[in-house]
């Protein structure tokens, strides 16, 4: 009498990851390791499980496009999703698990670190620099000590910036869909916005939050306020931001992503008045992200395989 041997899960894993994941992978599971698309892609057909971030992230969503019936489970390092395949995940009852939490310090130190920049006006500094120019005063002379900021999207990144930022004598507030202890809800922070020196950005992209700064919302700030944006570039209108830096209606912009990504390189966004930009870089502004990514699939593998809860699991109808 001979018993049933279960056949072996198949994950499809980056090659970058392998020296993390690889010693540690259980007993059932069968590797198939990609370093690009088109082998990603030829892996996912009988699929289980599926870590398939690349850049750009449209090819991680083709890739999960490709696959199979047996795809229960896709990992991803990245906390915002709005690249993803959600309607279609949702459909076949996948679990999707994001990256929340990895890049949460790398994140909240460049905001603040594009709050210290536009307050001092570091970037014209650097400029000077450049030019061999030794300036007699101060290009910035604003104090971040006194100053409120407010912070739309109080989660991981939005808190661990409240935190820094109170180091620095700023005032937060924070907003969230809830208005879980004591932050804003989205339908009051609008009408406050002439209070706030800072808006900072750091929610999911989603439907919801598509555009939501415009006009109206640069209209209602101060005109010394700055527009510091760490989530996605569609939050913003960006011909509304673009009139608003051409009018001095606000300070300034401190934007990390921006829409497009690349921007191009005859965009009008390089060269706005008071815009200073740094190419997404925020949340690679590390070197311990796949370390900490490889640690948190490998305790999700064991919790999924143990029939648990996993951390980071996503609200596909709600995008994060």
């Amino acid at each position: 009498m001979s018993s049933k041997v279960s056949a072996p899960v198949v994950a499809v894993l980056p090659a970058i990851a392998r020296g993390l994941l690889e010693p540690h992978l259980p007993a059932g599971i069968e590797p198939r390791w990609f370093a690009s698309p088109e082998e990603a892609k030829a892996a996912m057909a009988d699929a289980t499980i599926a870590w398939v971030d690349m850049q750009p992230t449209r090819l991680a969503a083709e890739t999960i496009r490709a696959g199979g019936p047996k795809l229960r489970w896709v990992s991803t390092l990245y906390a915002g999703l709005d690249a993803f395949p959600l309607d279609w995940l949702r459909e076949r009852d996948v679990t999707v698990t994001n990256g929340g939490g990895i890049n949460a310090v790398a994140v909240a130190e460049y905001a603040v670190m594009g709050m210290l920049v536009a307050a001092k006006r570091f970037d014209r500094v650097v400029r000077s620099a450049d030019a061999r120019e030794w300036p007699w005063d101060a290009p910035g002379k604003v104090e971040l000590d006194g100053t409120r900021a407010l912070i739309v999207g109080q989660g991981t990144i939005g808190r661990a910036i409240a935190d820094r930022l109170a180091g620095f004598g700023v005032a937060t507030d924070g907003v969230t869909r809830s208005g879980r202890d004591g932050t804003l809800t989205p339908d009051q922070w609008r009408a406050r916005l002439g209070e706030y020196d800072w808006l900072i950005l750091a929610a999911p992209s989603t439907a919801d939050t598509r555009a939501m700064i415009g006009a109206d919302e640069l209209a209602a700030m101060k005109p010394t306020a700055w527009l510091v944006n760490i989530a996605r570039g569609d939050m913003i209108d960006q011909d509304a931001l673009l009139t608003a830096l051409d009018r001095g209606t606000i300070a300034g912009a401190f934007l990390d992503p921006t829409d497009p990504e690349p921007l191009p390189a005859d965009h009008p966004l390089w060269t706005a008045p008071n815009a200073i930009l740094s190419m997404h870089l925020s949340g690679r502004s590390q070197s311990t992200m796949f370390a900490r990514a490889g640690r948190l699939f490998l305790d999700n593998l064991a919790a999924w395989q143990a029939g648990k809860r996993m951390q980071n699991v996503v609200d596909l109808a709600a995008g994060y």
